[in-house]
């Protein structure tokens, strides 16, 4: 009897449904084009298979910025948060991050909710094993996927996202499971099909703590860590009031010598440590063991013990990830303050996975060698949630626009996070799992979670995925900023007996001479709102907590911000420089053997990309300008 098999049609396939899929499924199908995503398992859509919360230094600014393109994450986890707290906030504002713990099932469940209400958005449960070419001028062109069921699924554009699921296994100890995350199928034949086309394929690895049972923890020997009083939103749609809820307490503990004793007497155990585990792991998020063995002169690490959610009883251990065996885990963790007498729900395990190497994608996430074909999250060598979901939403938006035969959206060091985190992925060469980091960011006062908004929006209504009301809301909030920063600037105060009284009565030096307000703000000890009571010209009905807030840094930090900006414009000449498509660096004189071998690999679109490549040096970026001087005239 002949074999039939499901034929369909579509404009993009997202493969698969985890942070980074979700905001690229998003993204396209909110930008008009016909999409359709699958997942090993509806179980595993928006899963958090490690810590249970989102944001965190550096990530809460991309999940801000996220949302200020138009993404979901922002809104989600502000409908799921069970605590939240703005971490940094006794340092600079540049480095506060947001970050809320998050019901796990709660967030998988109105993400799901989210894209099955999505128009031109189908969610499908199959595993992608193929991947469909055809050849065009020597050039291999994407033309969809095929499934294990043999159901073949046309597109002009794929996008990879596929997590930590392809040829997946979890291990602790000597035990191997070969599942996803979670136990969840793994995806064993995609990557051998991305072998066959030529995409080099690498093996990284990640870990998850053990989740422990609620009723078995001693919380009085613990540091309770509660939620901020104040709630931040994630979304710039929401205000506190929208998302008030009651929080739950996190607890804090340490490990001790003895933990390290016994982790140290069985480190041999370790399949980390015997070899059996060949991938590369992440050098910010080690597991204990490695913290122990790489750091033995620290005699405690912290841990937080943090719920999964709020109808359920287990609880997560940030800070021990582990590959060791079940008994040496139940023997190390009874040593912690607390957990003496604690029961393990599920064990801790690493996971390896297949991944890329990212420098064979383009600045717009999109392979070099395969048009159509984008790849976004942790088959790109990143790491976390926020970071997966950034480059979904890139992948996202630049297959849509290509399908609309508009020009890429490529978001540069000094606009964003992302643009960060994307150039790093495909310029410089990540042996290891990559990790967002506040450090990496070059013009980081610029880029703040405060002003993500007012760095972004105007990108995200251009693109589709920013409405018009929420747009005309926006555009307000800029305008009152933008007239309040200059009213405050040319508002002169005398040296009266209110103004003394006020200065004095804040520990501030009085008056001599005439200042303006903006000088007074610029006073450490002094902010904008604190100067309302001898500023009677305010409209206090125009202004909200975010608004004073971004009023307070624009004035306080003007100094630096201004300086910063003309780092930039020296950043810009350097990205402006483009290089030719169809440049041969052969034929560039005096180039040193690795910056040519380097370039003719990477690829950049411009000198300033170039200058970012390891193995690239001043002068080469000095003869490189000069050829290009005389390539161009």
């Amino acid at each position: 009897m002949e074999k039939r098999y499901i034929e369909e049609a579509y404009d993009v396939v997202v493969v698969g449904a985890g942070h980074a899929g979700c905001e690229a499924a998003l993204a396209t199908s909110r930008m008009g084009q016909n999409t359709i995503l699958f997942t090993v398992s509806m179980d595993s859509v928006a899963l958090m298979p490690c810590n249970p919360n989102i944001g965190g230094s550096s990530k809460g600014h991309l999940v801000r910025e996220i949302d200020a393109l138009g993404g979901e994450m922002g809104k989600n986890i502000d409908k799921t948060y069970i605590q939240s707290k703005m971490l940094n906030v006794s340092k600079g504002p540049a480095v506060h991050s947001l970050r809320a713990q998050a019901d796990k099932v709660e967030y998988t469940k109105q993400m799901r909710l989210t894209l099955q209400n999505q128009p031109n958005l189908t969610l499908r449960q199959a595993e992608v094993t193929e991947l469909l070419f055809d050849v065009i001028d020597n050039k291999k062109v994407i033309r969809g996927v095929k499934t294990f069921s043999g159901a073949t699924y046309y597109a002009k554009a794929v996008i990879l996202c596929t997590g930590t699921y392809l040829k997946a296994r979890c291990i602790y100890g000597d035990v191997v499971n070969y599942t996803g995350p979670n136990g969840l199928q793994a995806a064993n034949h995609l990557s051998d099909s991305m072998s066959e086309a030529g995409i080099f394929i690498r093996r990284f690895k990640t870990g998850t703590p053990a989740r422990l049972d609620k009723n078995s923890i001693d919380f009085s020997k613990m540091e309770e860590q509660k939620g901020d009083e104040h709630i931040v939103p994630f979304s710039f749609t929401n205000t506190e009031e929208d998302i008030i809820r009651d929080q739950i307490s996190c607890w804090l503990t340490y490990t001790n010598e003895e933990t390290h004793k016994i982790i140290k007497e069985n480190i041999d155990r370790s399949p980390l440590f015997s070899g059996f585990i060949k991938g590369t792991g992440p050098r910010y998020c080690p597991s204990i063991e490695d913290k122990v063995m790489k750091f033995p002169d620290k005699n405690r690490h912290q841990l937080f013990i943090e719920p999964e959610g709020e109808f359920t009883n287990e609880m997560y251990m940030g800070g021990m990830s582990s590959s060791l065996p079940e008994d040496v885990q139940y023997k190390m963790i009874r040593t912690v303050p607390g957990l003496e007498n604690v029961k393990i729900v599920r064990n801790a395990y690493a996971i390896e996975y297949d991944c890329i190497n990212a420098i064979n994608l383009n600045q717009n996430l999109e392979f070099k060698d395969v048009s159509g074909l984008f790849s976004a999250g942790q088959v790109n060598g990143s790491s976390g949630y926020e970071e997966a979901a950034a480059q979904g939403l890139i992948a996202g938006i630049n297959a849509a626009r290509k399908l609309q035969n508009k020009e890429p959206i490529i978001l540069d060091r000094s606009v964003a996070y992302i643009g960060v985190l994307v150039d790093d992925l495909v310029t410089k060469e990540t042996n290891e799992p990559y990790r967002m980091m506040t450090s990496r960011a070059e013009y980081r006062l610029l880029l703040r979670q405060d002003n993500a908004d007012l760095r972004l929006t105007d990108i995200g209504h251009e693109i589709g995925l920013i409405d018009d009301v929420r747009y005309e809301k926006f555009c307000n909030k800029r305008n009152i900023i933008n007239s309040e920063i200059e009213r405050v600037n040319n508002i002169m105060v005398g040296a009266n007996k209110k103004i003394q009284e006020f200065l004095e009565a804040h520990n501030s030096t009085t008056l001599k001479t005439a200042a303006s307000l903006a000088e007074l703000i610029r006073r450490p000890e002094l902010s904008y709102e604190m100067l309302a009571e001898i500023d009677p010209d305010r409209d206090e009905t125009i202004l909200t907590k975010d608004i004073m807030e971004q009023i307070n840094i624009d004035i306080k930090y003007e100094g630096y911000i201004t300086r910063q900006k003309q780092q930039v414009e020296h950043f810009k000449k350097l990205e402006n420089k483009k290089i030719p498509d169809d440049i041969n660096y052969d034929n560039v004189s005096n180039l040193r053997k690795e910056a040519r071998q380097k370039l003719t690999l990477i690829k950049p679109s411009s000198i300033g990309q170039a200058s970012r490549i390891s193995g690239v040096s001043p002068a080469d970026i000095s003869v490189l300008l000069i050829y290009i001087q005389s390539y161009n005239s």
